[in-house]
């Protein structure tokens, strides 16, 4: 269902702008997501990168329901950055659901990581006795299968239903074959599985994410494979990246699978004075070690990296400190 930007922002509540709030310091709210979440830690680390060059300057971190309601907030000029997947700013830019018009004014300050690949896992005892290695065997198997979908509302959710549905393997034919779709996010999944309310799990989080190694470690479970052409479609459909999962990633993965995966974005409007996304930029590059020091799943992250998104346009302000660090030419 679509829902108007105005709607998203109102639910959340009121971010005033503060970036113009100090002429001299950085002082901005970021909206990222669950406050307990990597999110969280990457504003924490932004924050920490910022005050590394001036003990003055403030990054406020905002939970809210995450990337699509952080788009929300910025096309509504109601927060001064936000966190999101690129995958999710694609549908902003074309207005498709749950947006209900293009989103116009977004900017990039940075790619923050782009290694949180789909995970198909499936119980091993199914996956051999109807021969399913691939998420296109899973509609052509017969196979009567209680299969776990990320919440809706979540791009997570989003992507899956498409690859499944890229499969032939939409809800209809789940329940066909005499199984059924069940939601619910990163940890009731491990849950279900383990507790044996469900079959397969799918999610697309970082390899050996806490709730996959609960899935890997406490269940029989194999990770299928996916076809070349879904991965086409999916990049094409989403914005999304091939990531290919090392063989020996979890314990019955004897050889690498290759998926697609989501990466998210520092994002702001073109409101955000120039001067301020200057500083913001050059203080993350810079500083980048006080970001990759807030989660293990972040030692990959680099300014190359940060430079590397092709999404949306960058900042001016940003713009201009990656030239002057050499990252963009």
């Amino acid at each position: 269902m679509k829902f108007p930007i105005k709607a998203v922002a109102a639910s959340l509540g009121v971010a005033v702008l503060s970036s113009a709030a100090s002429a001299d310091s950085i002082n901005v709210t970021l909206s990222g997501g669950n406050p307990s979440g990597l999110w969280s830690l990457l504003g924490a680390g932004i924050d920490r990168a910022v005050k590394a060059d001036d003990p003055n300057g403030v990054v406020t971190y905002q939970a809210t329901g995450g990337g699509f309601a952080n788009i929300g907030l910025l096309g509504r000029e109601r927060t001064d950055l936000g966190l999101a997947h690129d995958a999710e700013i694609k549908l902003a830019l074309a207005g498709d659901d749950p947006f209900d018009a293009p989103i116009e004014n977004l900017q990039a300050v940075g790619y923050m990581y782009n290694w949180a690949p789909m995970h198909f896992f499936i119980k091993r005892s199914l996956a051999e006795e109807y021969g399913i290695d691939s998420i296109d065997d899973l509609a052509t198997s017969g196979a009567a299968i209680r299969v776990a979908n990320n919440n809706a509302g979540n791009i997570v959710a989003n992507i899956t239903t498409f690859m499944l549905e890229e499969a032939g393997y939409d809800e209809a034919t789940i329940e066909a074959n005499g199984g059924v779709l069940v939601r619910g996010g990163s940890a009731q999944q491990a849950d279900l599985i383990t507790d044996g309310r469900t079959d397969m799990v799918i999610n697309g989080i970082f390899v050996g994410h806490s709730s996959f190694r609960k899935v890997d470690e406490g269940n029989d479970v194999v990770l299928l494979s996916v076809p070349e052409d879904i991965i086409a479609a999916t990049n094409e459909r989403f914005g999304t990246g091939t990531y290919t999962i090392p063989a020996n990633s979890y314990k019955n993965q004897t050889e690498d699978v290759v998926t697609v995966a989501l990466g998210a974005m520092l994002i702001t409007s073109d409101v955000l004075p120039e001067e301020t996304g200057y500083m913001l930029a050059k203080s993350i590059a810079t500083n980048i070690d006080e970001i990759r020091g807030v989660h293990n799943a972040m030692q990959a992250l680099t300014p190359e990296l940060l430079t590397s998104q092709t999404t949306l346009p960058f900042h001016p302000g940003a713009e201009r400190a990656y030239r002057e660090l050499g990252l963009l030419e």
